[in-house]
């Protein structure tokens, strides 16, 4: 029996990208086929992450050599956990912009109040910038926990996912960074090689949920045999 055991992970920034590149170069056809529904059915309001969740089952198949296939993304097993996921963050940033919407209607238009007024007001915004993106940050292991863990419960997800990230934000801001630069190549490189680099975004996250999770696994049967 696999049990989590949360800590701080060591987060293998090089290792995740190179890892992504090889599996992509297994079944490029698959992971492509897969990317273009996680696209299609993340038109649908609230089914994004699910479908990026579902997306990382595939890569996980593929790695495995399990037989799987695109239509795959369109498994609708972990639709309340994400979407539950979806609404707390919408909420959010709800409660956020609040401030900064009454704010802009009480405001003076004219003279030297309407100046520092837009002062203030982009220093709101510069700080709610920064509080979502670290909240995002902190949050980065949620959808693994949901996908591969079947964590529904959010509070539980993200108590776990801040604890793995203690410590590597910066690296993981990083390395967000990096994976979209390659992703997004294919734009600069030639317009249809957005659809040949963008996946490599969500297979390189793939790795990074992959070892995230197999650090902090206690395997309780490993641990009798080590004593016995």
């Amino acid at each position: 029996m696999s049990q989590l055991s949360p800590k701080p992970v060591q987060f293998k920034f090089g290792e995740y990208i190179s890892q992504a590149i090889d599996l992509m170069k297994k079944d490029f056809g698959t992971i492509f086929l897969s990317f273009l529904c996680t696209i299609v059915l993340s038109i649908i309001p609230f089914c994004g992450l699910m479908a990026v969740g579902n997306f990382y089952k595939i890569c996980y198949k593929i790695e495995k050599g399990i037989p799987t296939g695109a239509g795959e993304i369109f498994n609708f097993d972990d639709f309340v956990p994400y979407l539950i996921f979806q609404l707390y963050i919408f909420a959010g940033l709800i409660l956020l912009f609040i401030p900064f919407g009454v704010f802009s209607i009480t405001i003076d238009n004219d003279g030297m109040i309407s100046g520092l007024a837009r002062g203030i007001g982009m220093i709101f915004l510069a700080v709610v910038y920064f509080a979502i993106l670290y909240v995002l940050l902190q949050a980065f292991y949620v959808p693994a926990l949901i996908t591969f863990k079947k964590i529904t419960d959010i509070k539980t997800a993200w108590n776990i996912s801040k604890i793995m990230t203690k410590g590597n934000l910066l690296t993981i801001f990083f390395f967000s960074i990096a994976t979209a630069f390659l992703g997004e190549l294919g734009i600069i490189l030639c317009g249809i090689g957005i659809f040949l680099t963008l996946p490599f975004i969500n297979v390189s996250h793939y790795f990074a949920f992959k070892d995230g999770l197999a650090q902090i696994e206690h395997d309780e049967l490993t641990e009798i045999g080590k004593k016995y």
